[in-house]
């Protein structure tokens, strides 16, 4: 059995994260923290745990978690997983981060879009993307995997096979992305406020979402070339769920037929990426770790769709996924 610590246990991506590892088989969790200084059990935090864990959130020091844990899933706030993460890595702990503050290999990009100076800047340009449907023969020997954003996961899925083939030009992608209230996290906020986004519809964080660089990063990272997008995300009224629709501009004249087919081919053997002929909804991957991925035609304009569960595929599902390849494990153990 593997020890695993979570830091910052009483939000939504822990909650899930702790719902999947009851179930898996090689787990065992022995720490969770809070910023809390009451110790309250995990149970209080999230009732649906009930009989499942009987653990406190503690208030406990990187080094008391890097004593009692092999692996730690930091799943603290932007700026505070870069604080966190070398005292874990020094403790002798292998860490999966599902902050965004080791996805972007360039400590000036991490600047500019999230306002804070580095404070690691060293080991960005060696830490493992954590998508394992790109990535996977990287990250079995990595001490820190680097969990993508939700809205990228998604994205990303959709967009990299027609990249990599040279089927869609790499400028000008436009995404048009939507998910559910739970991407914003539990800590309440003005726009989240059930009054607020009940029976509405916004865009937000137009041309300065933080997910817009890492898109483009991993983007360039597949196709081998500079890749730009126009990433438009909404909020919508509904618990969870991102359906990205995407506008590439074609590049060949393949048939959509063909696309799909180079799509397949390209996931052959990824167990949580589904190429189907319908359209994906987010009903249809709800609670589940998988993407659903379809092309269309509609005149003159490709249109990609790609559908996840923004707090399993888009968060704690991929988490396991990336614990499973670092213990030599089938990347479905506990997930299905």
């Amino acid at each position: 059995m593997i020890k695993v610590a979570i830091l910052g246990a009483t939000g939504y991506t822990a909650l899930e994260l702790l719902k999947i590892l009851a179930r898996h088989p090689q787990s065992d969790v022995v720490a969770l923290t809070t910023r809390q200084t009451r110790n309250p059990p995990v149970t209080e935090v999230h009732p649906s745990l009930t009989g499942l864990f009987d653990l406190p959130c503690e208030d406990l020091s990187h080094e008391e978690v890097g004593r009692r844990a092999d692996i730690v899933f930091c799943a603290l706030p932007h700026t505070a997983s870069m604080d966190a993460v070398p005292q874990l890595l020094d403790s002798g702990c292998r860490v999966i981060d599902l902050s965004a503050d080791y996805r972007l290999d360039d400590p000036g990009v991490y600047e500019k879009w999230y306002g804070h100076v580095h404070t690691d800047p060293t080991r960005l340009k060696s830490t493992v993307y954590g998508l394992p449907e790109l990535f996977r023969d990287q990250i079995p020997d990595a001490d820190l995997v680097a969990n993508p954003g939700c809205y990228t996961s998604t994205s990303i899925l959709g967009l990299a096979p027609l990249l990599a083939e040279g089927f869609i030009e790499p400028n000008g992608i436009i995404i048009d992305a939507k998910s559910g209230v739970s991407g914003a996290g539990r800590t309440p906020k003005q726009g989240t406020l059930y009054a607020e986004c009940n029976e509405s519809v916004t865009a937000y964080g137009i041309g300065n979402h933080r997910h817009t660089p890492e898109i483009e990063q991993i983007l360039s990272v597949v196709s081998g070339v500079s890749v730009s997008v126009a990433f438009n995300p909404h909020l919508m009224p509904m618990d969870r769920g991102i359906l990205c629709s995407m506008y590439p501009r074609v590049r060949t004249t393949a048939s959509v037929d063909e696309m799909m087919a180079a799509c397949r081919e390209f996931y052959s053997g990824q167990p949580f990426v589904r190429v189907v002929e319908h359209i994906p909804a987010t009903k249809h991957v709800a609670y589940t770790n998988y993407c659903d991925i379809s092309v269309r035609m509609n005149r003159d304009q490709l249109v990609v769709f790609s559908a996840t569960d923004n707090l399993i595929k888009g968060a704690s599902g991929v988490a396991v996924q990336n614990l499973n390849l670092m213990l030599g494990l089938d990347q479905q153990t506990g997930l299905i």
